[in-house]
Parts: C-alpha cells; structure tokens; sequence
C-alpha cells in the first residue's frame, strides 16, 4: 500500500474537553473542524489525528488512510480477503469502509478535494 497520510480517529464523550486536552497536549488547536463532531489536526507531512464525538466516525477506533486511487487499493485488498464496502461521496473525498476482525473501522480516503474549513 502506498499511503500518503495516516490519521487516526478517536472517540470523546466531550469533544470541548478533549479539544481543550489535545489542544494542550500539541500546544495549538485544531487545523480543521470539518463537522460539528470533528476536530482534525494536521501533525506531519504524513498525517495526524482527528477526534470525535460521533460513534459512527469513531465508535471503537477508526484510522483513515488516504490513498491515491481508492479502487486500486480495493482491488489489491479483495484479493486478500479484505473486503471494502461501496464507495462513499463525501464532502472532501471518496471513501470506502471496512470494520477489522475487532470491530475498528478502517476507512480508505481519496485525496481530499479541496481545504478543509478551519477550526
């Protein structure tokens, strides 16, 4: 798999209290909010973390794994018996979904499309 950025997603039952958290951990806050229940710092050229409230994004742990052709990588995976979910169009890139044999989802992400609202 050639990645071009890793971010993993955490759940919070308070996102305020976790972005006040993180914040301090990284010493600035968020680079983005790109919904109500989402905080995503950029952390390296390589990816960074995002944090959530909603379990749906993060209901046990979550990575988002951004790859530049979402349907190569399906394809290369199925092989292995991995199996992906359909397509999903979202706001900023296409993903697909699969959840690991515990239950943590892995999402596969085109490039996002354009920027992300800031925080």
């Amino acid at each position: 798999m050639n990645l071009e950025k890793i971010y993993p997603s955490f759940l919070t039952a308070d996102l305020a209290v976790a972005e006040r958290w993180y914040t301090a951990l990284f010493g600035r806050g968020p680079d983005y909010r790109p919904m109500p229940t989402l905080l995503h710092w950029e952390l390296s050229e390589q990816g960074g973390l995002m944090l959530s409230s909603s379990e749906e994004i993060a209901s046990r742990g979550a990575i988002f794994l951004y790859v530049a052709d979402v349907a190569a990588e399906r394809r290369r995976l199925e092989k292995t018996g991995i199996a992906f979910g359909e397509d999903i169009a979202g706001d900023y890139s296409t993903l697909a979904q699969a959840h690991d044999p515990d239950g943590n989802l892995i999402t596969l992400a085109s490039p996002p499309s354009k920027p992300f609202p800031p925080a």
